[in-house]
């Protein structure tokens, strides 16, 4: 398998503020601020596009990395599928504005499992002297409805857009091995639904056993991951995952026995940033120099539908 040679975070121009949702919803602010852990957090301007942030994010990657545009030969936007616009090509777009030229461009939708299942397969179809550019951007928080209380659980989906570039050699981060699966039970639990010209997520009749789920498929998959890496649960050096849920964040790392000190919170600081979650908490790791060569990062992402991830990374410094 190939690797991630480098990749680039974007955050969006404005915020979402859980004084506002209270107004809107009526929801106490106490209980907001239980779901958020944090007062405020980046969202998307009106107006603003999530595929401006992957192209921003892209531009600053490929820029800074002096990336001959002519030797990326796939561009994949990876998402939810309600693109900034219907029946259009984001990929197309971007590469159009970022002077790509020889690329096949299409889209991946699984939701935020999305960036990691495209960098599965850009890892797996890398060869030598060619990239892939994986481009993240989704429009979360646009989809999200303040004014209908059954929905705040989704009240800290934030935005974020995020570029991520692989290839077959060069590489930061080696891609060791990706395990991933769908528990189709789940699959209509959440929906969207067109309202007032936008589309919106809404839950359907509530179902037990969704927190449970999400443990129990992340362990599975955690262990079917050291199992093919030929690695023990003390030797993770890192696990990141997505920041939707900081009580089955904790749950999870107390179950497979992984102190919290070997993941990353960004709850006090972000909401749900979408499949950009753990690129944040990975970006942390380097800013802050945590990260050894040889380490093993674990990156766990799930998603609507239910889809869950575990993908393994080797930091070569």
């Amino acid at each position: 398998m190939g690797g991630i040679v480098d990749f680039d975070v974007c955050f969006p121009s404005a915020t979402a503020d859980i004084r506002d949702m209270h107004l809107v919803s009526g929801v106490p602010v106490a209980d907001l601020a239980a779901i958020t852990h944090t007062e405020s957090f980046p969202v998307l301007a009106e107006g603003e596009e999530a595929s401006g942030l992957a192209r921003r994010a892209a531009s600053r990657l490929l820029d800074r990395l002096g990336t001959d545009r002519s030797a990326i030969r796939e561009v994949i936007y990876a998402g939810s599928g309600e693109w900034d616009l219907p029946f259009w090509s984001p990929a197309a777009r971007v590469a159009d504005e970022l002077g790509i030229r020889n690329a096949h461009c299409y889209e991946i939708g699984n939701f935020c499992n999305a960036g990691l299942t495209a960098i599965r397969l850009a890892a797996d179809s890398s060869r030598p002297g060619a990239y892939a550019l994986v481009l993240l951007g989704d429009r979360l928080s646009r989809m999200v409805d303040y004014g209908d209380p059954d929905s705040k659980a989704l009240f800290n989906f934030g935005d974020a857009g995020a570029a991520v570039l692989l290839a077959d050699d060069g590489c930061a981060f080696r891609v060791l091995h990706s395990a991933m699966r769908t528990d189709p039970h789940w699959s209509d639990y959440y929906h969207g639904e067109w309202r007032d010209g936008r589309v919106v997520i809404r839950r359907g009749e509530h179902r037990r056993g969704l927190a449970t789920a999400y443990v129990e498929n992340f362990t599975r998959l955690v262990g079917e991951t050291l199992t093919v890496t030929g690695r023990e649960i003390d030797e993770i050096a890192w696990f990141l995952i997505n920041q939707g849920d900081k009580g089955m964040h904790e749950r999870l790392l107390k179950t497979l026995g992984i102190p919290a000190e070997r993941s990353v919170f960004n709850y006090g600081r972000l909401g749900h940033m979408g499949g950009a979650d753990t690129l944040i908490a990975l970006d942390d790791l380097m800013t802050e120099k945590k990260l050894r060569e040889g380490d093993l990062v674990l990156l766990a992402t799930s998603a609507m539908g239910f889809s869950w991830g575990v993908t393994a990374l080797e930091y070569s410094g």
